[in-house]
């Protein structure tokens, strides 16, 4: 419990900066930019533990792919996996940006 509320309040700190930035460059009303900012924090507390789990399945799978298909094949998978969006970021509550949960391969 004491790590959920320490990583909880380690998103927030982590929000509040970038919640600020856009406070300057927009004109959004002061609740807008709340609503984003706490939609922010609540989706990434969600979706970061999918993409964190994601990518390890990916690392997982990459080293079988290494082993039985060559290095270009392992780098695709990870590159899959482990790249794309991490955090949801006020931007993309604001419907500004998309969420790329897969990486694109080069």
């Amino acid at each position: 419990m004491k790590r959920l509320i320490a990583l909880l309040v380690l998103v927030v700190l982590g929000m509040g900066s970038s919640v600020s930035f856009a406070a300057g460059s927009s004109p959004e009303s002061t609740g807008a930019q709340i609503g984003t900012g706490v939609g922010s924090m609540v989706g990434s507390a969600v979706y970061f533990p999918f993409k964190a789990s994601f990518c390890v399945l990916g690392g997982v799978s990459s080293g079988f792919a290494l082993l039985f298909s060559g290095s270009k094949a392992a780098e695709k998978v990870a590159n899959t996996t482990c790249r794309g969006t991490w955090v949801i970021s006020p931007q993309v509550v604001a419907g500004n940006q998309k969420v790329n949960f897969t990486g694109k391969t080069r």
